[in-house]
């Protein structure tokens, strides 16, 4: 398998891909970019230009003949007459997904030689970040064997693709989601010990390439290239960023729409959505110059404090393979990286005065002023002083824990990652970065909070759902591009590692 080999929907199918929008066809975009040719492509597409010249032709129902349509993925993610934890366990089979068999130009679907876990609902394929918050429940629940699966499923596809794209998906391919790979073979190292390094190793160090790529060509401080950008005292940072400035394929006429009100920056708008899915927090006022519209995206100007938190551990944890191996100088330059890394987290992206870590914007030389959650990460990975990570705790608990955990951001948008919603993810690192500097009490009120939300919803749904409503309990998470979904991967991975006894 080869990256060459996938080719995107709107590619394969021209004409045809751009109708189906044009006519709004499908509420949710994903729809068809998901679907499953019954013939060959080229068969189909000349067949279209063909029948679409005749009087009486229905694109509808042309569709329905020469495509399986995803089904909608809920079928058995509720139970009514269950404990949550027998629901959970339940559930892993429900999400599993077997290796996939290729079907040449005919899917989206990259497919993958493991067995797999899906997150759930219009999400019927493998995630990137998802999967780290999953695996915590996987471990949990005694499936060791699919947590060394989905690893070897991640570890395929950097050495065929060259990197882990935001799922297994062709119109994926430009771009990646937040690094939490070297999370993740952290812990298949604890459960299957040390030996492990030699093979998965170099594609630690190949993901690591794909985040610095463009690095060898920064001689001047300020000046990005790809997701890379040289600070002072040649000081490496990065941010989000897409290959491609076109509307997204799962997203197409929803991007469209959001140009027609910004027609003087079409491609910088189109790469600015897509860079904020890089970061897994598509969509919210984090990335805004004006939080209550989105067509003010400015999502390559940041550098974000959790995506170099996370290669910041993604550097140290090369390091101590190398030092595992015998291979000391290298080990010591990786060593070396993280270390400037970290004192760069500890300096460029703190604010004194505010007591929290913020994104920094490069292009105008400033912190960000939007408050995030994304400010727990230096916590999370012990990069902070005691007392920065004093002040941070107590912002915390003024300004983002509310009644079912903790908001996202403090702003309400409608967009689905500001408030009132609390994501599963965040909680998790929220909870055990305050816990690593011996702020229990408060690490086990928001774990508290967070879970018992998790159960009052099971409670009256049935369901695990991907977000919440945090400040108000008896309403379910809202806002966004699409329906809340449940399933849900990471909600039950989280939630069985807050509860484990």
């Amino acid at each position: 398998m080869k990256r060459s080999e996938f080719v995107s929907p709107e590619d394969v199918y021209g004409q045809l891909f751009y109708e189906v929008h044009r006519q709004g066809l499908f509420e949710d975009g994903k729809v068809f970019a998901d679907a499953t040719a019954r013939l060959h492509p080229d068969i189909i597409v000349k067949t279209f230009r063909e029948e679409s010249q005749k009087k009486g032709f229905q694109l509808s129902t042309f569709i329905k003949e020469y495509f399986d349509l995803p089904q909608s993925g809920h079928s058995g993610y509720d139970s009514s007459d269950k404990s949550i934890n027998e629901h959970l366990s339940q559930l892993w089979e429900v999400l599993h997904r077997t290796p996939d068999q290729a079907k040449k130009y005919r899917s989206s679907k990259i497919p993958l030689p493991y067995p797999y876990i899906v997150p759930g609902g219009r999400f019927n394929e493998i995630y990137y970040w998802d999967s780290y918050f999953t695996l915590l429940g996987l471990k949990r629940s005694g499936r060791n064997d699919l947590v060394e699966h989905m690893l070897q499923n991640f570890r395929h596809m950097i050495r065929t693709i060259g990197f882990i794209p935001n799922g297994n998906r062709s119109y994926f391919l430009s771009r990646s989601q937040p690094p939490f790979y070297s999370l993740m073979i952290k812990l298949l190292i604890g459960i299957k010990g040390a030996e492990i390094i030699p093979e998965y190793l170099p594609s630690l160090v190949a993901e690591y390439n794909f985040w610095m790529k463009g690095l060898e060509s920064l001689s001047e401080p300020n000046i990005p290239n790809l997701r890379v950008i040289r600070m002072e005292q040649d000081v490496f940072l990065n941010r989000y960023y897409d290959d491609k400035n076109t509307p997204r394929v799962e997203m197409y006429r929803d991007d469209w729409a959001l140009i027609d009100f910004r027609e003087d920056r079409h491609d910088e708008l189109f790469r600015e959505l897509r860079a904020a899915c890089e970061s897994g927090w598509d969509f919210s006022s984090r990335w805004l110059a004006d939080p209550q519209d989105l067509s003010s995206i400015l999502t390559t100007r940041l550098l974000p404090i959790d995506l170099n938190c996370l290669l910041w551990h993604l550097e140290k944890l090369i390091s101590e393979c190398y030092l595992k191996l015998e291979e000391n100088e290298l080990s010591f330059n990786y060593g070396i990286l993280a270390h400037k890394r970290k004192k760069a987290i500890q300096g460029i992206f703190w604010n004194e005065e505010e007591g929290f870590f913020y994104d920094y914007n490069w292009h105008l030389d400033q912190l960000s002023e939007e408050k995030t959650l994304a400010g727990m990460y230096p916590l999370f990975f012990k990069l902070c002083t005691e007392k920065q990570a004093r002040m941070v705790k107590e912002n915390i608990e003024k300004y983002f824990l509310k009644d079912g955990g903790l908001i996202t951001t403090l702003k309400e948008t409608g967009q689905q990652w500001d408030a009132p919603n609390g994501w599963a993810p965040l909680h998790w690192i929220a909870a055990k970065g305050l816990a690593n500097y011996q702020f229990k009490d408060l690490a086990e009120k928001i774990a508290s909070r967070w879970t018992q939300l998790n159960r009052t919803v099971f409670s009256n749904t049935g369901k695990m759902l991907e977000k919440y409503d945090v400040m108000d309990m008896n309403t379910l998470g809202g806002g966004g591009e699409y329906p809340v979904q449940d399933g849900f991967g990471w909600t039950n991975g989280v939630y069985l590692a807050m509860t484990a006894k």
